[in-house]
């Protein structure tokens, strides 16, 4: 059977490059929008119906507010920014062209301080300290980072695997070294283990074909009951010596794929078939893969086909209508020829599982792992950070393809995204399923994953958007589960997804189509929270940061408390605990809280508001008792409430405000 890659790779590579458009950031003191303090999302949806442009689309933004909207610098312009990572005050864009490093001290003016050309797809980054790690898979990455590409089918100069450098001067990065592997680095994620000060760890998701041995010794890409050292059905753990970077090398490839087959699917959505009638009505080329779904192929990937049957002929010139008749007939035999290779030595046994993972996002305080593979959502035990274990696995026939992970603060959620299509196709259609290319969420539970919810964009987007679930992270609301998410050309949403059965939209930005007459790729690749906002790489228009907005769904109280957590660095998928400072705004999220869901009366609400404001205007030894009292309490109150526990929380966010008064 082909592999989900297979079928990911041929939608993914239709994503266009665009062309750069002049603009500037916009401008500080920018209006404010009025605030909304409802609880009734916007009707109707402000998203449908976006003028498209690429710098000057139409935009729709609800409880955010737009900070600044940065082009990307000349060297980068046209080409797509993939992931963000962040160190100190700076937020690191990867592109397939290499790097570049903003300033964002101040949000509403991000300042360039490097750009680094580097090429290579897809250029996901992380830090770790001094290192920074970027992912190269492509065929055409360079050890050398120039930009001439790589002509050769094998070559000793090309860039499979994991770049590494100094950023201890973050304007001169130093490119140290670079890990080879044979499939690649789509993605990687950085582990750091508490009880291992000394090193670093790098998980390599590589979903890339097996490159040639000839390129890279020890290469193998059969099943592995035909060789047990196969480079697939395995992940690449990296060793990083943190005195000496130089020296990474793979030091464990776990097989954390064992005994899983191929999982159920969903067939095509009724306007896919439409437009694949409409595609062979026109003569476009098509594959059907071994679960039925036939599929329109790339014009880059035929007009390479037909190249090389008419060098196979020894003809010149363009194809004729022989040469394409002779492509029509070779390619259910290269489908065939891709399902043998998968089946291994037994052709008539369940078709296999999984090769590789997408995307794992790890957390080490909790000692547990999110693995996003392909046709499957995983949850791993890394507490020995170099042998991972599987825990459990989950499929789910409305999946199509496994993106991407985040666990919520406490550990005690997992949430998968779906990247239906492969970020190339227009999957929020009014007439998609709203269970297909959505985030799943599930409980965990001794080891094991309980599915609760789906949670999809609520607006449709036309069929001139690429939009699918894509990156997105945990915003530290305390005591609530809220996350930041981009959905390319889908803009951002923000949602909420404490009860993990009834996840709920609470905020929004969207642009239009880059145009309004054929699919032009663009959109939020990622959208992460990060000390204070909310910062996204828009795969076309650059660099976008925004701010949260109080609304009836969020308070200023909460925001303020989200805005004391503090990191030095951050790499989403190597997620840190929330752990929020003892403050009044703290104490008055909470009250909040309870305000909201009625675990307290409004009387005592009000009660306990007063009694902060007096504490908060009193001497030293007067807030320290009026706090204390005020504990005292909210502990007899917590008994009677339906909210016992937030109570508490409050009550003992109080005696540490009271502690911290002395």
């Amino acid at each position: 059977m082909a592999s989900a890659y297979d079928r990911h790779l041929l939608l993914a590579i239709t994503v266009c490059l665009l062309a750069a458009c002049a603009s500037h950031p916009r401008p500080y003191g920018t209006p404010t929008p009025a605030i909304d303090m409802s609880t009734t999302a916007p009707n109707p949806d402000p998203r449908v119906g976006l003028r498209a442009g690429l710098m000057n689309a139409g935009e729709a933004a609800w409880n955010l507010r737009v900070l600044s909207q940065t082009p990307p610098s000349e060297k980068f312009a046209g080409v797509t920014n993939s992931d963000l990572a962040f160190t100190g005050h700076y937020v690191i864009q990867g592109n397939y062209n290499g790097y570049q490093v903003w300033d964002i001290t101040d949000p509403s003016r991000p300042v360039l301080k490097t750009a680094y050309l580097c090429p290579a797809s897809q250029s996901d980054v992380s830090v770790y300290k001094n290192l920074l790690f970027v992912s190269g898979e492509g065929l055409g990455g360079r050890i050398d980072c120039s930009t001439e590409g790589v002509k050769d089918t094998v070559s000793k100069v090309r860039l499979r695997g994991i770049r590494v450098f100094d950023i201890s001067d973050i304007t001169t990065p130093k490119y140290i070294g670079n890990v080879q592997t044979c499939r690649g680095s789509h993605t990687h994620t950085v582990v750091v283990d508490p009880k291992d000060t000394a090193n670093a760890y790098v998980y390599i998701s590589g979903s890339a074909p097996v490159r040639s041995p000839n390129e890279l010794p020890g290469c193998v890409g059969v099943m592995p009951d035909q060789d047990s050292t196969t480079a697939l059905f395995r992940i690449e753990v990296i060793k990083v010596p943190l005195a000496h970077p130089e020296q990474a090398a793979i030091v464990s490839s776990p097989r954390i794929f064992a005994n899983l087959v191929a999982p159920p699917r969903h067939g095509p959505a009724s306007a896919d078939i439409a437009e694949l009638a409409a595609a062979k009505a026109k003569g476009a080329f098509t594959a059907t893969f071994p679960w039925g779904e036939e599929f329109v192929l790339p014009s880059r990937f035929v007009d390479r086909m037909l190249d090389s049957v008419v060098q196979a002929r020894q003809g010149t010139g363009a194809p004729t209508a022989a040469d394409s008749a002779a492509l029509r007939a070779a390619i259910p035999v290269m489908i065939a020829r891709m399902t043998a290779q998968r089946q291994g030595s037994n052709p008539n046994g369940p078709p296999p599982g999984p090769t590789q993972c997408h995307d794992i996002t790890v957390y080490p305080a909790v000692g547990l792992a999110g693995g996003a593979c392909e046709g499957y959502g995983m949850l791993l035990d890394i507490r020995d950070p170099a042998h991972p274990v599987r825990l459990d696995a989950a499929s789910d026939s409305n999946f199509s393809y496994w993106h991407s992970a985040t666990l919520n603060n406490d550990g005690t959620k997992l949430l998968f995204s779906d990247e239906w299509g492969g970020g190339g196709g227009p999957k929020c259609r009014a007439t998609d399923p709203r269970e297909w290319g959505a985030d799943a969420i599930f409980t965990i539970a001794d080891g094991k994953l309980h599915f609760q919810s789906y949670y999809k964009l609520p607006a449709p987007q036309t069929p001139q958007e690429n939009c699918v679930a894509h990156n997105g992270s945990l915003i530290p609301i305390p005591g609530r589960d809220v996350m930041v998410q981009a959905w390319y050309q889908g803009g951002i949403s923000v949602f909420d997804w404490t009860d993990a059965a009834h996840p709920r939209e609470i905020a929004f930005f969207d642009r239009g189509p880059v145009d309004s007459t054929q699919m032009v790729g663009a959109g939020s690749w990622s959208a992460y929270w990060y000390n204070g906002v909310i910062v996204s790489s828009e795969i076309a228009r650059g660099l976008d940061i925004f701010a949260l907005q109080p609304s009836g769904f969020l308070s200023q109280n909460e925001i303020d408390a989200a805005k004391s957590v503090h990191f030095d660095e951050f790499n989403t998928q190597g997620q840190l605990r929330f752990v929020w400072p003892s403050t009044f705004a703290l104490a008055r999220a909470y009250v909040d809280q309870l305000e909201r869901s009625h675990g307290l009366g409004p009387d005592r609400i009000l009660a306990v508001r007063q009694a902060l404001t007096s504490a908060e205007r009193a001497s030293v030894a007067g807030r320290q008792s009026a706090l204390t009292q005020l504990a005292v309490q909210l502990e007899g109150d917590a008994s009677g409430s339906s909210e016992a526990t937030r109570v508490n929380t409050l009550a003992k966010t109080l005696r540490d405000l009271a502690a911290a008064a002395l």
